[in-house]
């Protein structure tokens, strides 16, 4: 289990929020009584959901201890409550009317079977609403891979890579199009435009990086981690306003059954 550190994930709570609005936007529910948010890390997204639907009972279920704990130390406005679970493992206690998931469910293998699983999760007119980062062919995925691959941590990183965990559009619409009544799937790129040092390298440290750097030792990880800044700087130049710009590639998904 990674062991997640909520600030600096939310180092860059607005961008990463951001999604999570776009995707609240389309859920085509007036009044749902019950909504879980599935990885809600630190509840940015589950507290909109509570002022979105301020009369149903919402849940957020995250499987970090860390993350839940300062989603409660944050929580305001309409009661939350807060589960700590097995993604993979979880269901809800009874047939759910919106299992909305903002950026963790890439986390997770095998979505042919976990997404359509989702679905039978629903009640008659249920929604899943879903949004993934799909930025793995981007350097700062790519180069994270190659900086893993050279050097002496070559065998243990390796295996951790995750390099393609999101489908193509196309590959969802195959696993659930029989299973669902109406399904929306559709692709954002953001363009983040970042202030500060490295702000590529520090954003991938509260999320795809983090991984790799606690298999390592400390001097190991400088020596990573350098590898990595000084592959990330090439890739992402600092404009001439002293700006870095990161394009961010995202998935999401609607499915009503």
């Amino acid at each position: 289990m990674i062991g997640w550190d909520p600030a600096k994930y939310l180092e860059f709570a607005g961008p990463r929020l951001r999604p999570a609005l776009d995707l609240v936007a389309q859920v085509p529910l007036a009044a749902p009584t019950e909504v879980y948010d599935l990885g809600c890390g630190t509840g940015s997204a589950t507290r909109l959901l509570a002022q979105r639907w301020p009369s149903a009972a919402v849940t957020g279920v995250d499987s970090s201890a860390a993350m839940l704990a300062a989603a409660r130390e944050t929580a305001a406005g309409p009661a939350i409550r807060w589960v700590q679970a097995d993604l993979e493992e979880w269901r809800p206690p009874r047939p759910a009317e919106l299992i909305f998931s903002n950026a963790a469910l890439h986390w997770l293998p095998d979505h042919a079977t976990l997404f359509p699983r989702l679905v039978e999760a629903l009640a008659p007119g249920g929604v899943l609403a879903v949004q993934m980062p799909r930025n793995h062919d981007a350097p700062s995925h790519t180069e994270m891979a190659a900086a893993a691959r050279t050097g002496p941590w070559a065998a243990r990183l390796a295996p951790l890579l995750r390099e393609h965990p999101v489908a193509p559009p196309a590959a969802y619409h195959d696993w659930l199009a029989a299973v669902v009544a109406r399904l929306d799937i559709w692709e954002t790129e953001y363009l983040h435009v970042l202030e500060g040092d490295h702000p590529v390298v520090e954003w991938t440290r509260g999320s795809a990086l983090k991984p790799l750097l606690d298999a390592l030792a400390a001097d190991e990880r400088t020596a990573f981690l350098a590898d990595y800044t000084a592959r990330i700087a090439r890739a992402y130049p600092r404009r001439p306003d002293g700006r870095t710009l990161f394009p961010f590639r995202r998935l999401f998904l609607v499915a009503v059954r």
